[in-house]
C-alpha cells in the first residue's frame, strides 16, 4: 500500500460490553451503548521502529507496547497481516471505560487497537483475524477468554462456543431490552475475582447450570424475556464473587424487587447488571439498587443502556501523503 492510499490517521470506537452473562462465565457476553474505548493510530515521519504510545488513556495504564492492550492488539495485527510499515506508528487512547470495572475494558481497548491498526494498513484482515489478535491482546492482560471481546467486535449477544479454534455465535436479543448498570466505587481485578471460584461443581449443580445457560440463548433468540428471567440464575461464579462486593446481594434483592427481569455481576465485577422490559423500568431499578449500595454504605453510580448492535467502528479518519 502505498502512502497515498493509506490513511494518515485513524479513530476507532469500541463499546464496553457485559461479560459472564448471568450462568454464562466465558460463554455469553454483549456488547452495550455509551460508554467504550478509544484508540487513534497516525504515522509519524520516523522510520519503521514499532509503535509508540503518546498517551495510554489513563494514568494507571503502561506506555510500554507490550503491556497495554490495544498496542498489543495492534502489533498483532501487523503480524498477522504480514506487513512492513516503512513509518512508525504514533497511538493515543481515550479511556471511557473503568479500570478493573467488570465492564470489559481491557477487551474495549484491544479490540479498538486491531480494528484501528487493521485500517491503517488497508483492512488486510477479517473479523475471524482481528478477533483472534484481540483475543491475545485480551490473554496478557486479563486472560483468555472472548465473552468481552467478541461482542466489543461484533455487537450485540455473542456465544462464545469454542477460543481454541476460535467459534462465536452472534445471537439476536429483544429489541426492547434495556440494561441497568450500577457500578459501585471499587475495583477488582479479573485475576482476583478468577482466583475465588471453584475448582469443581458436582454434577447436579453442572446440570443445571448448563440448563440455564441453554435457557438463556433461547429465551435471546426468541425474544422471550420470561424464560430470560427464569434463566439468569448463576450458581457457580456469582456466589462465589458475591463474597468480594460489599452491597451487591442487596442490590440484586432490591432490582428483582423493582420489577428487573434478571440480575447478576457484570463480568468479573464490581458492576452489577439488571435487565429490563423497558426504558423507565430500567431506570426505576438502577435507582433503587444505588439505594440499596448507599444503605450499604457503598457508594454507586448508575446508568440505563441498550445492546450495542454495531460494535467496533471507525470514528474518524484522513487520507496522508
Amino acid at each position: 500500500m502505498t502512502n497515498a492510499t493509506r490513511p494518515h490517521r485513524v479513530r476507532v470506537f469500541a463499546p464496553g460490553g457485559i461479560g459472564n452473562i448471568g450462568p454464562g462465565l466465558d460463554i455469553l457476553g454483549c456488547a452495550i451503548t455509551g460508554l467504550g474505548d478509544v484508540v487513534e493510530l497516525s504515522w509519524s515521519d520516523e522510520p519503521y521502529t514499532g509503535l509508540q504510545i503518546a498517551d495510554p488513556g489513563h494514568p494507571g495504564l503502561s506506555t510500554d507496547p507490550a503491556r497495554h492492550a490495544s498496542a498489543i492488539a495492534a502489533l498483532c495485527v501487523v503480524r498477522l497481516a504480514g506487513a512492513r510499515p516503512d513509518r512508525s506508528l504514533v497511538m493515543r487512547a481515550t479511556k471511557g471505560l473503568p479500570l478493573a470495572g467488570g465492564q470489559g475494558g481491557s477487551a474495549a481497548s484491544a479490540v479498538a487497537g486491531a480494528v484501528a491498526m487493521n485500517a491503517m494498513l488497508g483492512t488486510p484482515l477479517d473479523q475471524h483475524a482481528l478477533l483472534a489478535a484481540a483475543l491475545d491482546a485480551e490473554a496478557a492482560v486479563a486472560g483468555r477468554h472472548a465473552d468481552n471481546v467478541a461482542p466489543a467486535l461484533l455487537g450485540g449477544v455473542v456465544l462464545v462456543r469454542s477460543v481454541d479454534p476460535i467459534d462465536v455465535v452472534r445471537l439476536p436479543s429483544p429489541p426492547g431490552l434495556r440494561i441497568a448498570l450500577v457500578h459501585p466505587e471499587q475495583r477488582l481485578r479479573t485475576a482476583d475475582a478468577r482466583e475465588v471460584l471453584p475448582d469443581s461443581i458436582d454434577r447436579a449443580l453442572f446440570i443445571r447450570q448448563s440448563a440455564n445457560i441453554a435457557a438463556m440463548v433461547a429465551a435471546f433468540a426468541n425474544g422471550d424475556l420470561d424464560l430470560l428471567r427464569r434463566a439468569l440464575d448463576d450458581r457457580v461464579a456469582e456466589p462465589a464473587r458475591a463474597k468480594l462486593l460489599p452491597g451487591f446481594s442487596e442490590a440484586k434483592t432490591a432490582a428483582l424487587a423493582a420489577g428487573a427481569v434478571g440480575c447478576s455481576i457484570s463480568g468479573a465485577g464490581p458492576t452489577s447488571f439488571a435487565f429490563a422490559a423497558d426504558e423507565a423500568s430500567a431506570t426505576r431499578i438502577a435507582d433503587a439498587m444505588r439505594v440499596a449500595y448507599a444503605t450499604c454504605g457503598v457508594t454507586a453510580t448508575t446508568r440505563v443502556a441498550r445492546i450495542d448492535e454495531r460494535g467496533a467502528r471507525v470514528e474518524k479518519d484522513a487520507a496522508g501523503t
